[in-house]
Formats: C-alpha cells, sequence, structure tokens
C-alpha cells in the first residue's frame, strides 16, 4: 500500500517548528533545547508520536526534505491513527512488528533488551501493518522504505 501524504488516517494534530538540520517527511522528531525540531536522535530511548509532514504549503511531495532552517510541518499521531513513515535500511518489519525509534529519524523493529538494560517505557511508537524487508539493503530509495504505522 502506498500514499502520496504522511497522515494516512486518524487524528493528528498539527504544528511547525524550524529545522534544526535536513528532515524527511514521514521521519520521527523531537524539540530540542533551541526550540527546534531535530530527527528523534536516541535509538530505542521514549519517544513523542510527531512526524514530520510533507510540506504540502509550499506544494512539496513526500520526496522533498526540508533544509536546515526552514519552517518544519508535523503531526503529533494520537493513538490509532496511521502514518506513512521510513523503516531503517537493514531492519525486516512482519504486520504486528512494534517499532521504536531508531535514532536517525527512521524506525526500527523493536527488540526486548536483555536482563539488565534500560527499558525505556514509552521507546515503542507503532505498529507494523505492512510487511516490509529491507534486511538486504544499504542506502535504499526512501520511497522503498516507506511503511505503513499504527501509533500506540
Amino acid at each position: 500500500m502506498s500514499s502520496n501524504t504522511v497522515i494516512m488516517k486518524g487524528e493528528v494534530t498539527r504544528g511547525e517548528g524550524k529545522a534544526n538540520a535536513a528532515i524527511t517527511p514521514g521521519q520521527l522528531i523531537e524539540w530540542i533545547s533551541s526550540g527546534n525540531l531535530q530527527r528523534h536522535s536516541v535509538a530505542g530511548s521514549n519517544a513523542q508520536r510527531m512526524f514530520a509532514l510533507e510540506d504540502e504549503l509550499q506544494g512539496n511531495e513526500l520526496t522533498v526534505d526540508y533544509a536546515t532552517n526552514s519552517i518544519v510541518q508535523y503531526g503529533v499521531f494520537h493513538p490509532g491513527a496511521e502514518v506513512w513513515s521510513l523503516l531503517s535500511d537493514g531492519e525486516a518489519a512482519v504486520i504486528g512488528s512494534f517499532l521504536e525509534s531508531n535514532g536517525d529519524g527512521d524506525l526500527r523493529v523493536y527488540l526486548a533488551s536483555s536482563a539488565g538494560a534500560v527499558e525505556y517505557p514509552a521507546s515503542i511508537v507503532g505498529i507494523a501493518r505492512e510487511t516490509l524487508d529491507l534486511s538486504g539493503s544499504s542506502g535504499a530509495d526512501p520511497t522503498s522504505r516507506r511503511i505503513r504505522v499504527e501509533v500506540i
């Protein structure tokens, strides 16, 4: 299933902020101390369900990244909403896989840590609603890394 918009369905609270660096629509993002937005930066850590949207106000599609210092359109996705996000290279998700931050704005499959490791209670941001196997990929085109994710 493909889409031409990051918001696939459900309730989303929209906002905007300034990009600290390049951001691709569909990436998981976060606020930083400067008041700017950046790609979510810590793999497997807590994350707000906030994703960069395509810049429809400028007529840009999913394939157009936000540049440093540009205004980013974003959405905070409510539980049950679906986002057309990006799966990290090397990952393989099946329907029902739990997904978390890869530390670069993309998502990865959640794997329970070994005993004694820190577990973040809000690290899982969604569930894969389709299968996508990038296990043999490296530097794949972002359009081939899109995956439908139900936000939890």
